[in-house]
């Protein structure tokens, strides 16, 4: 009898911790932590642009958010000048409106309402033009439903103009957002002056790229170009959008195709390369997500591409698995809108990464993930830190 009660403690003894593992994976989703792996597919390339599409085990239902472009265009959602149209930022916490002591337009800070039912996703580099200049969203986040008027950060791609053309904001007229050196400058430098160095950077490589159309065509597009700072009119002008087109085009009806024939395999993202170097990765929580902001995000690709002067040899997969499972840092930053959203940014060898989770409720899952080719961070990699501690959403494999 005594026997079988030492034996019996023995194999619970033994047992209970391995029960406790085998749990753990189904504990971190009852919190809200998504087991979401990824796979990385063949290739696909134009020119000197390489996009590998990237496939997830698992999926999330975003279809009550809404686009920052669906927002503005359906007229639910209301971008402007700060102090331009009678609105004040929310002071989250306060049940009434506070007068601003500076109620003048601001360069990187501008005012948006949400005045939908469903919440918005601003993505960094989504392009508004108007008001005394256009300009590019600063950050990720999520505004939540309500009318609130909410404060929002901003950076100018149009130096040298500041006088109002329009009272509020407009979405492009064609799907395009900032270009992956552009977004960076925004996202990982935060700095204005080196936004407006790219922004110009950028706009004379169009001009160059789209040279040869200019002196083909009566209406002269480098002259039309000379005539404008702007990054967003840069692209609207029909050389650089021929030129961009060139690339993007066939990149994006490869992918619409495979999207169609690998629906029920999940194809939430891509990994991006430019001559060889892989640059970029845009992973989203669903297909539907992607499928809203692919072709804009096709173009930006392209913009980079035509921009470009990087060179390498054709990437393969397993650098681009490399790249996208690689989580480990060194510093991590998060900022939190509590009940709404959280962003983490990870700062590793050679990369930084920006995850964008919704805490909405019923939701708890990463919405956005952005990871950017960064060399100036390998200087500060001292002791490795896992995000996944902190954040959900990602298990590598």
């Amino acid at each position: 009898m005594c026997t079988n009660l030492r034996l019996s403690a023995m194999k619970a003894a033994f047992l209970l911790p391995l029960l406790l593992l085998l749990c753990l994976p189904i504990l971190r989703v009852d919190a809200g932590t998504a087991t979401t792996k990824y796979s990385v597919l063949a290739p696909i390339s134009k020119g000197k642009l390489t996009i590998f599409p990237v496939v997830a085990q698992v999926t999330h239902d975003t279809s009550d958010f809404i686009t920052l472009d669906d927002g503005i265009r359906s007229g639910d959602v209301v971008v402007t000048e700060a102090g331009n149209v009678g609105v004040r930022p929310l002071v989250r916490g306060q049940s009434h409106y506070v007068p601003e002591h500076s109620s003048g337009a601001q360069v990187n800070q501008l005012v948006l309402v949400n005045n939908s039912k469903h919440p918005l996703i601003l993505l960094a580099g989504e392009i508004v033009t108007g008001g005394k200049q256009d300009r590019i969203i600063a950050k990720d986040r999520i505004i939540p439903a309500g009318g609130d008027p909410v404060d929002l950060s901003v950076f100018c791609v149009e130096p040298g103009r500041w006088t109002g053309t329009t009272a509020k904001f407009s979405a492009m007229s064609i799907p395009q957002m900032a270009q992956p050196s552009v977004r960076y400058n925004a996202m990982a430098e935060k700095s204005q002056q080196k936004v407006w160095d790219e922004v110009g950077r950028s706009r004379d490589r169009a001009m160059a790229a789209a040279a040869p159309r200019a002196n083909a065509s009566p209406s002269g597009v480098v002259g039309g170009l000379a005539n404008t700072t702007s990054y967003a009119k840069t692209m609207e002008v029909d050389g650089v959008q021929q030129t961009v087109d060139e690339v993007a085009k066939p990149i994006q009806t490869s992918y619409d195709s495979l999207i169609h024939q690998l629906r029920d395999k999940h194809a939430v993202g891509v990994i991006v390369a430019v001559n060889g170097q892989i640059v970029w990765a845009d992973i989203f929580a669903s297909t539907q997500l992607l499928e809203k902001y692919w072709p804009k995000l096709v173009r930006s690709y392209a913009a980079e591409a035509i921009t470009s002067d990087m060179s390498g040899k054709q990437p393969t997969i397993e650098a681009a698995e490399q790249f996208l499972h690689q989580m480990e840092g060194t510093h991590e930053t998060i900022e939190t809108d509590p009940g709404v959203y959280r962003e983490a940014e990870t700062v590793g060898a050679n990369y930084r990464l920006f995850m964008l989770s919704s805490l909405l409720p019923g939701t708890g899952f990463d919405l956005h993930i952005s990871k950017m080719f960064d060399t100036s961070t390998q200087a500060r990699i001292k002791r490795p830190v896992d995000p996944l501690r902190r954040i959900p959403g990602f298990l590598p494999n």
